[in-house]
């Protein structure tokens, strides 16, 4: 699957196309299945603090970090006050800068902290990374590219797959919620839906359009602040 590939270290690598687009929550239901996985296999052996320590850290390998750089990249653009050119310009830099750092290691502890207050549960996750990979999907489709020199998400530009990817991933996402976590997890996965579409709000807004890191970010973000509201104590 090129989408598997391109999101993730399980697949094959190749060149991303516009229809790699279509598979992207299918993507996220199998990284999910593996890191809910982990997560279960650990809580099975260590305690709540490393079995949340080694599902974090089996995501990040999974994904080859390519989300957290993206997270990086844009808080270093999109939350300093710059103009556009100069944003564009700092996301392409390889340093890392306050905003970078001070955004990855909120979302590391914000994902540590909730994975480990709550018990192992593999379709919670499935849920989560579909519904973070539907943002990612739809965001491409609805919004135009923001980088007019082109880069590598440029492939997926023009795709006209959102619609019904939003209603079949968001569906899927919503329903395997509910059946992880009945309404609490419903209200976590739709809590991830909006997180993400804020973040790329904010690309357009201070780009023009999503890039690459956009996606990125929108989808960690979406992903951390479903598992934070998953683990409140309603």
């Amino acid at each position: 699957m090129a989408a598997l590939g391109f999101l993730s270290v399980l697949g094959r690598p190749g060149v991303p196309r516009r229809s790699t687009v279509a598979w992207f929550p299918a993507a996220g239901a199998l990284i999910g299945l593996v890191v809910g996985g982990v997560w279960w296999g650990a809580d099975q052996l260590w305690a709540p603090g490393v079995t949340a320590a080694l599902a974090v850290t089996a995501d990040f390998a999974i994904t080859g970090m390519l989300h957290l750089d993206g997270l990086a990249d844009s808080a270093d653009g999109l939350l300093p006050h710059l103009d556009r050119e100069r944003r564009l310009a700092v996301m392409t830099q390889p340093t890392v800068g306050a905003f970078a750092l001070g955004a990855v290691v909120a979302v590391g502890l914000l994902r540590w902290s909730a994975l480990a207050s709550m018990p192992a549960n593999v379709v919670l996750i499935v849920a989560l990374w579909i519904a973070s990979r539907t943002v990612m999907a739809v965001a491409i489709g609805a919004v135009p590219y923001g980088r007019p020199g082109g880069g590598l998400a440029t492939a997926f530009a023009g795709s006209t797959a959102w619609p019904p990817l939003a209603i079949a991933g968001g569906a899927a996402a919503v329903g395997l919620g509910a059946v992880a976590a009945g309404g609490q997890g419903v209200v976590a996965i739709l809590s991830a839906f909006l997180a993400g579409a804020t973040v790329v709000a904010l690309g357009v807004r201070r780009l023009g359009g999503y890039t690459g890191d956009v996606l990125g970010a929108a989808g960690i973000v979406a992903e951390t602040v479903g598992l934070v509201v998953a683990a409140a104590r309603w």
